[in-house]
């Protein structure tokens, strides 16, 4: 059996083993490129493939190759870089060094026709157990569009990626299909697009210019929450692009039995496709993420800093950046950096519960999560739309701020702490009892602790 038999055996067993999503992920452009003696060479095609490799399948490929041919008992990777299809495009300074230039960020042009962003591929998109579902479900839409998830609805909080993903669906299709129209659109944008169509009376031409478009990516599609006129209009426009099997492809920052003021009809047209959740990265995929940031940029850092950072800024994927950002400035201006310093760089950055949640978060976090202004928290009505934020918000000062059940009533104007004491059992119930407000209590306390 040649080397390329022998990989081709090793994955097809690895696909029994770990999921689509991450088999397509890091066993991508790799080969066996030498067999000597006791001990195989695989070639992968950047330093996070390798990590990765090395960190989560070591063994199991070797287990994988050893049933195959036991005489091999040993197993290496080596870097061999794959020619790039999409290149970005680099704004460059006159008389700039090519040190310099490292630092810098790369400056990209949007498609003007599809309004995607060339840098958001699959193949920078680093794949882990917090996103793994999401991910999984838009490679099988970018493979079928149209046929497969329709629509795919992608939700997770601010700065985890769904804005990378969505969009690099969008890019892999055209790609792959120049004859497909892809078009990508804010949320607010579309918004915006529908208003001034209603003031111009030019309503149909709007629904023209989107009939012809294939494959329809929306993102922040909460937005739309509480806009009767636009929620009826796209209501229309989703319908017509989906009896045409054309792909609808969403974003949110929650799932749509969690954005208020949302009509039914649109609800259950969301919940009639695929909806996956893009969560929290966990530390090992923090660090992935920071090495492959640093491996775009041609950059190293110790790895008790790298450790550090991924161990203690856990608020989102975009604070994980900008920490790493942060640290990479003040290396290259200054020498000598250590983790103390380190430390002191990056306490803004350092996530805790106790310093970033308080009475104020909490109440603001719970109003605009409900669509309240936050002094209807406060309003003594027994309307179930105010009601049950009110109650989410009293249950959230006692289990995350600890505050005792008279101090929460003097907060809500006095009530007899009885209120408070009914409302926290009341949640702590419906908690255990419910997957939907479970959810939601997740996502608000992301929220209150990322603010």
């Amino acid at each position: 059996m040649d080397n390329i038999e022998l990989w081709q055996s090793v994955l097809a067993q690895m696909q029994f083993h770990i999921s689509k999503a991450n088999f397509s992920t890091w066993f991508q452009n790799t080969e066996i490129i030498s067999k000597n003696c006791e001990k195989i060479i695989i070639s992968v095609p950047n330093a996070f493939s390798k990590e990765w490799l090395s960190n989560k399948y070591n063994k199991l490929i070797l287990k994988t190759l050893h049933d195959i041919d036991d005489s091999i008992k040993e197993l290496d990777f080596v870097i061999k870089p794959q020619p790039l299809k999409n290149n970005p495009i680099k704004i460059t300074i006159e008389n700039e060094r090519p040190e310099d230039s490292q630092l810098k960020f790369e400056e990209f042009k949007v498609n003007k026709e599809t309004n995607l962003n060339p840098r958001y591929l699959f193949s920078n998109f680093v794949v882990g157990s917090f996103n793994e579902l999401a991910h999984a479900a838009a490679l099988a839409v970018a493979e079928n569009p149209g046929l497969t998830y329709n629509p795919l609805f992608v939700y997770g909080g601010t700065g985890l990626g769904k804005t990378h993903l969505i969009q690099a669906i969008g890019n892999k299709i055209s790609e792959e299909s120049k004859k497909k129209k892809v078009k990508y659109i804010s949320s607010e944008k579309f918004v915006s697009s529908i208003v001034s169509a209603i003031r111009t009376n030019s309503m149909e031409t709007f629904k023209a210019s989107l009939a012809p478009i294939d494959v329809l990516i929306l993102d922040d599609i909460q937005f739309i929450a509480g806009k009767n006129k636009s929620q009826e209009e796209f209501f229309h426009v989703f319908n017509s692009l989906y009896e045409k099997n054309k792909q609808i492809i969403l974003s949110s920052d929650r799932p749509p039995n969690a954005i208020a003021e949302l009509e039914e009809r649109l609800r259950s047209r969301f919940e009639g496709g695929m909806i996956a959740d893009v969560s929290l990265p966990d530390y090992e995929t923090r660090l992935v993420i920071l090495k492959t940031k640093l491996q775009e940029k041609n950059m190293d850092l110790p790895e008790d800093v790298l450790d550090y950072i991924a161990t203690n800024v856990k608020k989102n994927i975009r604070e994980l950046e900008g920490a790493l950002n942060k640290i990479l400035i003040y290396n290259k201006i200054n020498q000598g950096l250590n983790l103390e310093t380190v430390k002191k760089l990056l306490k803004g950055f350092v996530f805790s519960p106790f310093d970033v949640a308080n009475y104020k978060k909490i109440i603001e976090t719970v109003s605009k999560f409900y669509n309240l202004e936050e002094k209807n928290l406060f309003d003594p009505t027994r309307r179930k739309e105010i009601v049950k934020p009110r109650q989410v918000a009293m249950f959230l000062l006692r289990r995350e701020l600890k505050y005792s059940f008279p101090a929460i009533a003097r907060k809500f104007g006095g009530k007899d702490h009885t209120t408070a004491i009914y409302a926290f059992k009341k949640i702590q119930q419906e908690n255990e009892e419910n997957s939907k407000l479970t959810e939601e209590l997740n996502l608000i306390k992301q929220r209150i602790y990322s603010a």
